[in-house]
């Protein structure tokens, strides 16, 4: 279409200024009939619906009058369609539904094209209408497109911005907000899982998680913190197994999965554990990836976490000081002996049997088991602490229950 196409088109143009008003109502009505999803909206957002559809002639009137574009950018003539409804309009309908109400509306006015269009101009707005409608098409895509864009950088910062939370320890009611925002179901159990950062964009770091992540059906919400990658997992029954699913998201080096807590406001911990555990599991090389935040204990300890010291006195060094002297002598004959029954038994003039149970006991008591190096290394640890602090032996913390089903025991 060309500049004289737009004069040879002025009887038209006058009228499709004259119709607007009732092009707009009759789409409209045709909508509210053939579409039973607008029926069920808002009356708040049929209208802005209604300006939209109004601002649509009002833009076919413009292109017309501008030779269908030849002396106007397409893209500035149609995407002004849209200005007349706020952006939350994009949030309540989707771009399906939108290109369902543009087909509606081209619809209409193609119907109308005999009466709108002065004698012998008929076909030449059907071509216009046409070309008109696929503009406003890719404008639509367009205005969803920036939606979508300015709708992910804003989740990006406030997942940022809720990791930055957790590893602070944060109250939980700044927690539940930001959580609240970004559609956080918080379904239980919540753990916090730790590891090196593959590098690259922080978009494609975390598309990549949250894609595997819904393929297990687990929640996540996740952020990178200079090199490392931290995600908060939701609904996974078992944490570990789960953040074994997303080690391709992960960079190599070790990756730590704190203890599962019942809600997000208490995922600090879960955090604090598994950030601990992060940087002491260098000390470990022979640990398996994803490692529980748990049975890194003696490494974090050694490391200076202080809160690792207190789970081995009080989880460990206590249940034992409260189960009676003898398994605290055992445990010292067994370890002196290195680790030989039969001398751990010579040595307490007792029959190697005695120990054995009494081993078994140390298992069900603390959760670690003598007779597994990994075991007698904390429970070495765990009794060298408890002696260094003799503070007397309270109740188990909070923790102890979770801590021994992180280890299946």
């Amino acid at each position: 279409m060309t500049e004289a196409d737009g004069g040879e088109l002025a009887a038209t143009l006058r009228r499709i200024e004259r119709a607007a008003g009732s092009l707009a109502t009759a789409s409209m009505a045709r909508m509210d009939e053939s579409l039973p999803w607008f029926r069920g909206l808002p009356a708040e957002q049929r209208a802005w619906v209604m300006l939209v559809a109004q601002a649509g002639v009002s833009s076919l009137v413009e292109w017309l009058r501008q030779g269908g574009g030849a002396s106007e950018s397409p893209q500035e003539v149609s995407d002004e369609v849209f200005a007349s409804a706020p952006r939350a309009l994009a949030r309540s309908i989707s771009l399906q539904q939108t290109v369902a109400l543009i087909k509606v509306t081209i619809d209409v006015v193609e119907e109308q094209v005999p009466e709108l269009a002065a004698p012998g101009e008929e076909q030449l707005l059907r071509e216009v209408v046409l070309k008109f409608s696929r503009e406003i098409a890719f404008a639509a895509a367009r205005v969803y497109a920036r939606a979508a864009e300015s709708r992910g950088s804003w989740d990006a910062r406030l997942q940022a911005l809720l990791v930055d939370a957790l590893l602070r320890g944060d109250s939980s009611d700044v927690l539940a907000s930001r959580a609240a925002a970004l559609g956080w179901a918080d379904a239980p159990p919540v753990a916090v899982a730790v590891g090196r950062s593959p590098g690259g964009e922080v978009a494609a770091v975390l598309h990549t998680v949250y894609r595997a992540a819904r393929r297990i059906g687990v929640e996540t919400i996740g952020g990178v913190h200079g090199d490392r990658l931290v995600l908060v997992l939701g609904g996974a029954v078992d944490p570990l197994t789960a953040t074994a699913r997303l080690l391709g998201g992960f960079g190599e080096g070790p990756v730590v999965v704190g203890p599962a807590v019942p809600s997000l406001d208490q995922a600090t911990d879960s955090a604090r554990a598994a950030l601990s555990g992060y940087r002491a599991a260098p000390a470990w090389p022979a640990a398996p990836r994803p490692v529980a935040a748990v049975d890194l204990l003696p490494e974090r300890a050694l490391a200076g976490d202080s809160e690792a010291r207190r789970g081995l006195r009080q989880d460990v060094y206590a249940p034992l000081v409260r189960a009676g002297g003898e398994l605290l002598e055992t445990m010292d004959a067994f370890f002196a002996a290195g680790g030989v029954l039969e001398s751990a038994a010579r040595a307490l003039f007792v029959h190697p049997n005695t120990v054995r149970y009494r081993l078994r006991r140390v298992a069900d008591v603390t959760g670690f088991s003598p007779l597994t190096p990994r075991d007698a290394f904390a429970l070495r640890m765990a009794l060298t602490i408890g002696r260094l602090d003799p503070a007397a032996p309270g109740p188990p913390s909070p923790g102890h229950e979770r801590a021994f089903s992180a280890k299946g025991s």
